[in-house]
Protein backbone atom coordinates (compact mmCIF):
# COMPACT_ATOMS: atom_id res chain seq x y z
CA UNK A 1 0.00 0.00 0.00
CA UNK A 2 2.79 1.95 0.65
CA UNK A 3 4.42 1.68 -2.67
CA UNK A 4 1.09 2.42 -4.34
CA UNK A 5 1.15 5.88 -3.14
CA UNK A 6 4.67 6.88 -3.70
CA UNK A 7 4.27 5.18 -6.98
CA UNK A 8 0.93 7.78 -7.47
CA UNK A 9 2.38 10.53 -5.78
CA UNK A 10 5.25 10.48 -8.48
CA UNK A 11 3.08 10.03 -11.40
CA UNK A 12 1.52 13.44 -10.01
CA UNK A 13 4.52 15.36 -9.57
CA UNK A 14 5.99 14.25 -13.16
CA UNK A 15 3.06 15.31 -14.75
CA UNK A 16 2.94 18.76 -12.76
CA UNK A 17 6.32 19.04 -14.07
CA UNK A 18 5.58 18.55 -17.45
CA UNK A 19 2.77 20.78 -17.59
CA UNK A 20 5.01 23.30 -16.37
CA UNK A 21 7.19 23.17 -19.61
CA UNK A 22 4.73 23.56 -21.73
CA UNK A 23 2.27 25.95 -20.49
CA UNK A 24 2.72 29.39 -22.54
CA UNK A 25 3.97 32.26 -20.93
CA UNK A 26 1.62 34.80 -19.74
CA UNK A 27 1.68 37.63 -22.33
CA UNK A 28 2.04 41.03 -20.72
CA UNK A 29 -0.40 44.00 -21.52
CA UNK A 30 0.85 46.83 -23.01
CA UNK A 31 0.52 49.93 -20.74
CA UNK A 32 -1.80 52.51 -23.18
CA UNK A 33 0.60 55.44 -23.88
CA UNK A 34 -0.95 59.15 -23.36
CA UNK A 35 -0.65 61.49 -26.13
CA UNK A 36 0.02 65.17 -25.11
CA UNK A 37 -2.86 67.63 -24.98
CA UNK A 38 -2.44 69.34 -28.38
CA UNK A 39 -1.81 73.44 -27.82
CA UNK A 40 -4.57 75.25 -29.33
CA UNK A 41 -3.55 77.33 -31.95
CA UNK A 42 -3.84 81.20 -31.54
CA UNK A 43 -6.75 83.15 -32.56
CA UNK A 44 -5.94 84.90 -36.24
CA UNK A 45 -5.36 88.81 -35.39
CA UNK A 46 -9.02 90.74 -36.27
CA UNK A 47 -9.32 92.99 -39.01
CA UNK A 48 -8.86 96.77 -37.99
CA UNK A 49 -11.84 97.36 -40.64
CA UNK A 50 -15.34 96.24 -40.67
CA UNK A 51 -16.51 93.73 -42.76
CA UNK A 52 -17.96 94.97 -45.92
CA UNK A 53 -22.06 95.52 -45.54
CA UNK A 54 -21.98 94.48 -48.96
CA UNK A 55 -19.92 92.44 -51.72
CA UNK A 56 -20.88 93.50 -55.14
CA UNK A 57 -20.35 93.37 -58.75
CA UNK A 58 -21.60 96.20 -60.59
CA UNK A 59 -22.07 95.76 -64.34
CA UNK A 60 -22.19 98.97 -67.35
CA UNK A 61 -21.92 98.93 -70.75
CA UNK A 62 -18.83 100.45 -71.62
CA UNK A 63 -20.11 102.11 -75.13
CA UNK A 64 -22.06 105.47 -74.08
CA UNK A 65 -19.13 108.23 -73.57
CA UNK A 66 -19.06 109.75 -71.00
CA UNK A 67 -21.65 107.70 -68.71
CA UNK A 68 -19.41 104.58 -69.35
CA UNK A 69 -16.84 103.89 -71.41
CA UNK A 70 -13.64 101.62 -71.00
CA UNK A 71 -10.53 103.47 -69.67
CA UNK A 72 -6.87 102.69 -71.22
CA UNK A 73 -6.76 100.36 -69.09
CA UNK A 74 -9.84 98.18 -70.54
CA UNK A 75 -11.87 98.93 -66.92
CA UNK A 76 -15.25 100.84 -66.82
CA UNK A 77 -15.49 104.19 -66.50
CA UNK A 78 -17.52 107.47 -67.00
CA UNK A 79 -19.87 109.87 -65.04
CA UNK A 80 -21.98 106.47 -63.96
CA UNK A 81 -18.85 104.79 -62.59
CA UNK A 82 -17.95 107.66 -60.79
CA UNK A 83 -21.46 107.50 -59.18
CA UNK A 84 -21.05 103.79 -58.48
CA UNK A 85 -17.64 104.53 -56.59
CA UNK A 86 -19.12 106.70 -54.69
CA UNK A 87 -22.10 104.95 -53.28
CA UNK A 88 -20.20 101.73 -52.77
CA UNK A 89 -18.32 103.93 -50.06
CA UNK A 90 -21.75 105.03 -48.21
CA UNK A 91 -23.16 101.61 -48.30
CA UNK A 92 -19.77 100.33 -47.05
CA UNK A 93 -19.97 97.99 -49.76
CA UNK A 94 -17.12 95.93 -51.23
CA UNK A 95 -17.83 96.60 -55.42
CA UNK A 96 -16.26 94.79 -58.70
CA UNK A 97 -16.87 96.99 -61.75
CA UNK A 98 -17.36 94.94 -64.94
CA UNK A 99 -18.54 95.60 -68.39
CA UNK A 100 -21.00 93.26 -70.48
CA UNK A 101 -22.57 93.13 -73.85
CA UNK A 102 -25.78 95.22 -73.89
CA UNK A 103 -27.95 92.16 -74.59
CA UNK A 104 -26.52 90.43 -71.74
CA UNK A 105 -27.20 93.23 -68.80
CA UNK A 106 -30.68 92.46 -67.43
CA UNK A 107 -30.38 88.86 -68.17
CA UNK A 108 -27.08 88.93 -65.92
CA UNK A 109 -28.82 90.60 -63.50
CA UNK A 110 -31.43 88.08 -63.15
CA UNK A 111 -28.90 85.60 -63.13
CA UNK A 112 -27.32 87.10 -60.39
CA UNK A 113 -24.02 87.40 -62.39
CA UNK A 114 -24.43 91.29 -61.57
CA UNK A 115 -25.73 92.62 -58.46
CA UNK A 116 -26.11 96.69 -60.21
CA UNK A 117 -26.10 97.56 -63.18
CA UNK A 118 -25.64 100.99 -64.12
CA UNK A 119 -25.74 101.57 -68.08
CA UNK A 120 -27.70 104.54 -68.86
CA UNK A 121 -31.04 102.10 -68.23
CA UNK A 122 -33.94 104.34 -68.87
CA UNK A 123 -36.77 103.88 -66.86
CA UNK A 124 -39.84 102.03 -68.34
CA UNK A 125 -42.97 100.38 -67.04
CA UNK A 126 -41.44 96.65 -68.68
CA UNK A 127 -38.52 97.16 -66.49
CA UNK A 128 -39.94 98.02 -63.95
CA UNK A 129 -42.00 95.06 -63.47
CA UNK A 130 -39.13 92.88 -64.59
CA UNK A 131 -36.50 94.51 -62.14
CA UNK A 132 -36.23 96.10 -59.08
CA UNK A 133 -34.81 99.97 -59.91
CA UNK A 134 -33.63 102.74 -57.66
CA UNK A 135 -34.48 106.06 -57.66
CA UNK A 136 -33.72 108.10 -60.83
CA UNK A 137 -29.84 108.99 -60.88
CA UNK A 138 -29.74 111.37 -63.64
CA UNK A 139 -32.43 113.09 -66.45
CA UNK A 140 -31.06 114.18 -69.91
CA UNK A 141 -33.73 116.15 -71.26
CA UNK A 142 -34.66 116.89 -74.50
CA UNK A 143 -33.45 119.85 -76.11
CA UNK A 144 -32.80 121.63 -79.54
CA UNK A 145 -29.65 122.37 -81.22
CA UNK A 146 -29.50 124.66 -84.48
CA UNK A 147 -26.55 126.69 -86.47
CA UNK A 148 -25.04 129.69 -84.07
CA UNK A 149 -26.96 132.82 -84.23
CA UNK A 150 -29.76 131.09 -85.47
CA UNK A 151 -32.96 133.00 -84.13
CA UNK A 152 -34.35 129.96 -82.22
CA UNK A 153 -33.11 130.69 -78.81
CA UNK A 154 -36.27 130.77 -77.17
CA UNK A 155 -39.78 129.11 -76.80
CA UNK A 156 -40.17 126.02 -79.00
CA UNK A 157 -42.96 128.14 -80.67
CA UNK A 158 -40.00 129.72 -82.67
CA UNK A 159 -39.53 126.62 -84.60
CA UNK A 160 -43.14 126.65 -86.30
CA UNK A 161 -43.20 126.35 -89.65
CA UNK A 162 -39.30 125.44 -89.46
CA UNK A 163 -37.32 122.19 -90.62
CA UNK A 164 -37.26 120.02 -87.59
CA UNK A 165 -34.86 117.06 -88.05
CA UNK A 166 -35.44 113.88 -85.65
CA UNK A 167 -34.15 110.38 -85.14
CA UNK A 168 -37.07 107.87 -86.62
CA UNK A 169 -38.90 105.94 -84.13
CA UNK A 170 -37.77 107.39 -80.78
CA UNK A 171 -39.13 108.81 -78.10
CA UNK A 172 -37.91 112.35 -79.44
CA UNK A 173 -40.12 111.79 -82.66
CA UNK A 174 -43.10 111.15 -80.02
CA UNK A 175 -42.63 114.42 -78.81
CA UNK A 176 -41.88 116.20 -82.29
CA UNK A 177 -44.96 114.44 -83.09
CA UNK A 178 -47.30 115.81 -80.17
CA UNK A 179 -46.07 119.66 -80.71
CA UNK A 180 -45.18 120.49 -84.15
CA UNK A 181 -47.21 117.70 -86.35
CA UNK A 182 -49.10 120.23 -88.30
CA UNK A 183 -46.61 122.96 -87.69
CA UNK A 184 -43.58 122.60 -88.64
CA UNK A 185 -41.95 120.35 -91.66
CA UNK A 186 -40.48 116.93 -89.58
CA UNK A 187 -37.56 114.89 -91.40
CA UNK A 188 -36.58 111.56 -89.68
CA UNK A 189 -33.14 109.99 -89.64
CA UNK A 190 -32.07 106.42 -88.81
CA UNK A 191 -29.59 107.58 -86.04
CA UNK A 192 -28.65 110.85 -84.01
CA UNK A 193 -25.42 110.98 -86.64
CA UNK A 194 -27.41 111.10 -89.65
CA UNK A 195 -29.93 113.88 -88.24
CA UNK A 196 -26.79 115.79 -87.00
CA UNK A 197 -24.95 115.76 -90.32
CA UNK A 198 -28.24 116.83 -91.90
CA UNK A 199 -28.42 119.83 -89.51
CA UNK A 200 -24.39 120.83 -90.27
CA UNK A 201 -25.26 120.26 -94.13
CA UNK A 202 -28.05 123.04 -93.76
CA UNK A 203 -30.52 120.51 -94.87
CA UNK A 204 -32.64 121.09 -91.50
CA UNK A 205 -33.50 124.31 -89.02
CA UNK A 206 -32.73 122.59 -86.18
CA UNK A 207 -32.38 118.74 -84.53
CA UNK A 208 -34.66 117.59 -81.52
CA UNK A 209 -33.03 115.15 -79.42
CA UNK A 210 -30.89 114.46 -76.01
CA UNK A 211 -29.31 117.22 -74.75
CA UNK A 212 -26.18 115.33 -73.20
CA UNK A 213 -25.87 113.88 -76.87
CA UNK A 214 -26.52 117.32 -78.52
CA UNK A 215 -24.06 118.89 -76.22
CA UNK A 216 -21.18 116.48 -76.70
CA UNK A 217 -21.22 116.31 -80.62
CA UNK A 218 -21.19 120.48 -80.29
CA UNK A 219 -17.88 119.81 -78.85
CA UNK A 220 -16.22 118.27 -81.48
CA UNK A 221 -14.72 120.08 -84.60
CA UNK A 222 -17.72 119.01 -87.01
CA UNK A 223 -19.89 120.15 -84.62
CA UNK A 224 -18.72 123.58 -84.11
CA UNK A 225 -21.38 125.31 -86.28
CA UNK A 226 -23.98 124.45 -84.01
CA UNK A 227 -25.01 124.94 -80.32
CA UNK A 228 -28.00 124.67 -77.75
CA UNK A 229 -30.83 126.49 -78.60
CA UNK A 230 -34.17 127.20 -76.61
CA UNK A 231 -35.81 125.76 -73.21
CA UNK A 232 -34.74 122.37 -71.61
CA UNK A 233 -38.03 120.07 -72.68
CA UNK A 234 -39.45 117.68 -70.23
CA UNK A 235 -42.34 115.42 -70.86
CA UNK A 236 -42.80 112.53 -68.93
CA UNK A 237 -45.52 110.16 -71.15
CA UNK A 238 -43.26 110.79 -73.97
CA UNK A 239 -39.60 111.43 -73.69
CA UNK A 240 -39.68 109.26 -70.08
CA UNK A 241 -38.30 109.96 -66.03
CA UNK A 242 -34.99 109.47 -66.73
CA UNK A 243 -32.18 106.59 -65.85
CA UNK A 244 -32.36 104.61 -63.23
CA UNK A 245 -30.43 101.30 -61.55
CA UNK A 246 -31.72 97.98 -62.18
CA UNK A 247 -31.41 95.83 -58.93
CA UNK A 248 -32.67 92.91 -58.45
CA UNK A 249 -36.66 93.30 -57.09
CA UNK A 250 -35.98 90.54 -53.90
CA UNK A 251 -32.55 92.67 -53.10
CA UNK A 252 -34.74 95.65 -51.03
CA UNK A 253 -31.76 96.17 -48.61
CA UNK A 254 -29.56 96.76 -51.56
CA UNK A 255 -31.92 99.15 -53.19
CA UNK A 256 -32.54 101.13 -49.87
CA UNK A 257 -29.38 101.48 -49.52
CA UNK A 258 -28.13 102.82 -52.81
CA UNK A 259 -31.26 104.93 -52.59
CA UNK A 260 -30.12 106.49 -49.31
CA UNK A 261 -26.86 107.00 -50.61
CA UNK A 262 -27.62 108.69 -53.82
CA UNK A 263 -29.86 111.38 -51.52
CA UNK A 264 -26.72 111.99 -49.22
CA UNK A 265 -24.56 112.95 -52.24
CA UNK A 266 -27.35 114.79 -53.75
CA UNK A 267 -27.89 116.83 -50.80
CA UNK A 268 -24.07 117.41 -49.61
CA UNK A 269 -22.95 118.61 -52.89
CA UNK A 270 -21.20 115.53 -54.04
CA UNK A 271 -23.40 114.75 -56.60
CA UNK A 272 -23.14 118.15 -58.21
CA UNK A 273 -19.36 118.15 -58.52
CA UNK A 274 -19.63 114.63 -60.37
CA UNK A 275 -21.45 116.06 -62.82
CA UNK A 276 -19.97 119.46 -62.78
CA UNK A 277 -17.10 117.50 -64.20
CA UNK A 278 -18.56 115.77 -67.53
CA UNK A 279 -21.70 118.07 -67.96
CA UNK A 280 -22.00 122.35 -68.05
CA UNK A 281 -25.63 121.83 -66.83
CA UNK A 282 -27.13 119.66 -64.43
CA UNK A 283 -28.43 116.13 -65.04
CA UNK A 284 -30.06 116.21 -61.57
CA UNK A 285 -33.63 117.80 -63.13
Amino acid sequence: MKRLVLAALGLVMLASGSMAQTAKPATKQPVPQTKPAAQAKPAAPKSPFPAPAFKLTIATWGSYPPFNYLDRKGLPAGFEMDLAQEICQRMKAECEFVAAKWDDLIPGLVEKKFDIVMASLEVTPERRRRLGMSRRYYLSPGAFIAAKGAPFDGPPSLLRNKRIGVQKDSTHADWVDKSFRRSAQIKRYASVADELQALANGEVDAVFGDKAQLWLWSQKPEGQCCELVGQDIKDAPTLGIGVAAGIRREDVKLREAFNKALSEMIGDGTYKKLNAKYFPFSLNG
